[in-house]
C-alpha cells in the first residue's frame, strides 16, 4: 500500500477535518491518496485509537447549514495504516522518505517546542525533532521535493515550522547541503483550520459541525491533497485569519469574559448563554459598532457582515455542547491576540467596550 499523505497527530480535529476531507475526495476520485496517521507522543490513550482509525471511523456531523438543520453520519475510510514513532519508528522513516508526497500535522499549542535534550535519542521526544529526522532520512534516500501543511493554530504556521527545523537542523546537524534542499525542495505551506469539533467518539471518530475550512496559501510547487469544497487554495490567508481571529474568535472571549465577571453556571454552554437577550444584545453591539466597522476600515466590511451571521449560527448549533469553562482557559492571553491585537490592526475605530476588556479582562 502507497500513502503520498502522512499525517502527524492523531486528534478528533485531524478526524472530522482532512481525514474526512480526504475520504470524500477519493470516492469521487480527487484526491492524492491515502494517508498513514503517525502517533507522535506516547499517550496509551492515543495508542489504543490507532487500530480503530485505520479500521474506518464515523464523524457525526450536527448543526444548521444555510438555515436547515442538519444530522448525518460519514464513515471516514481514507486512513490506510496508523502507526507510532515509539513503536514503528523505522516503518514511518521508510513512508515519509520513499512514499509521501504531503506531510499534515497538527501536534498542539505547544508541538513546536524543543527540549535541550531532545536529539539525544534515537527518536527524539519533540514533534519538531522527529520531524527533521525524517526529512534528513528522504534527503539522503532520494531528496524528492515534499510539502508540509501544517494545522496548527499558529500565525503563519509553515513559516514558523520551517523556522524551527532549520534552526534545530544548524544546531544539532549543521550540513549546508541538507540546510539548502530544506529551503528549496520543502514547500512549507501556510493554513488555516477551523471548524468547531465538539468531542470524540470511542474508540475512533469524532462529532463536529457543518462548518469546515482549510485555507492554504498558495505558493510555487505547493501539492494540494485533495480536492474538496472545504479546502481553498488563496492567494493570501490575511482575511481568512483575521476574520476567523476577530470575529469568532473574539466572540468566544466576550462571552467568556461576561461569563466570568457574572457568576453564570459554571457548565454553561455557548448557545445556551446566547439565549441571555441581555448577553445577546451586549455581544451584537460590539460586533454592529466595534467589530464590523473595525473590518470596514481595511475594506472587508461586507466579508465581516457575511461571516458575523455565520458565526452567530454556528454558536447557536443546537447540537454543539462547547463550554464556556473551556474557551475561559488562559483568558488573559486570548485577550491580547483576539481583542488588543484587533484595535492595532484598526486603530482609527473607536473601540471602548473592546477597550474596556482589555483594561480589566
Amino acid at each position: 500500500m502507497i500513502t503520498p499523505i502522512v499525517q502527524f497527530g492523531t486528534s478528533r480535529f485531524l478526524q472530522a477535518h482532512a481525514d474526512l476531507f480526504v475520504s470524500e475526495a477519493l470516492e469521487k476520485g480527487e484526491a492524492l491518496g491515502r494517508i498513514t496517521i503517525v502517533q507522535t507522543t506516547g499517550s496509551a490513550e492515543r495508542a489504543g485509537r490507532l487500530k480503530a482509525l485505520a479500521g474506518g471511523f464515523p464523524v457525526i456531523v450536527r448543526g444548521i447549514d444555510n438555515g436547515a438543520e442538519v444530522n448525518e453520519t460519514v464513515q471516514v475510510t481514507s486512513v490506510g495504516r496508523a502507526l507510532s514513532t515509539g513503536s514503528d519508528w523505522d516503518e514511518v522513516r521508510r513512508i515519509v522518505a520513499e512514499e509521501a508526497e504531503i506531510l499534515i500535522s497538527n501536534t498542539g499549542d505547544t508541538g513546536y517546542s524543543v527540549g535541550d535534550g531532545d536529539m539525544g535519542t534515537p527518536v527524539p521526544a519533540s514533534f519538531p525533532g522527529k520531524l527533521l529526522l525524517l526529512l534528513e532520512a528522504r534527503f539522503h534516500a532520494n531528496g524528492r521535493p515534499i510539502t508540509i501543511l501544517p494545522c496548527e493554530l499558529v500565525a503563519r504556521n509553515g513559516d514558523a515550522l520551517k523556522k524551527v527545523i532549520l534552526d534545530l537542523q544548524a544546531e544539532r546537524i549543521g550540513s549546508p547541503d541538507f540546510a539548502d534542499w530544506l529551503s528549496t525542495q520543502v514547500v512549507w505551506g501556510n493554513t488555516l483550520v477551523d471548524r468547531i469539533v465538539s468531542e470524540p467518539l470511542e474508540p475512533a471518530g469524532a462529532v463536529a459541525e457543518p462548518y469546515a475550512l482549510w485555507a492554504i496559501e498558495n505558493q510555487p510547487g505547493l501539492t494540494l491533497p485533495c480536492r474538496h469544497p472545504s479546502v481553498l487554495l488563496v492567494d493570501d490567508l490575511t482575511p481568512y485569519e483575521k476574520l476567523k481571529l476577530h470575529i469568532l474568535n473574539l466572540g468566544h472571549t466576550v462571552l467568556a469574559d461576561l461569563w466570568l465577571k457574572t457568576g453564570r453556571p459554571q457548565d454553561e454552554t455557548v448557545k445556551a448563554i446566547l439565549k441571555d437577550a441581555d448577553i445577546l444584545s451586549r455581544l451584537m453591539r460590539i460586533y454592529e459598532t466595534e467589530v464590523i466597522p473595525g473590518f470596514a476600515a481595511r475594506g472587508l466590511g461586507t466579508e465581516a457582515t457575511n461571516y458575523m451571521a455565520l458565526t452567530l449560527d454556528r454558536f447557536r448549533n443546537p447540537f454543539l455542547e462547547h463550554r464556556i469553562r473551556d474557551i475561559a482557559n488562559h483568558h488573559a492571553e486570548k485577550i491580547i491576540r483576539r481583542i488588543a491585537d484587533f484595535q492595532t490592526w484598526s486603530p482609527d475605530v473607536p473601540m471602548p467596550i473592546l477597550l474596556g476588556i482589555c483594561k480589566i479582562g
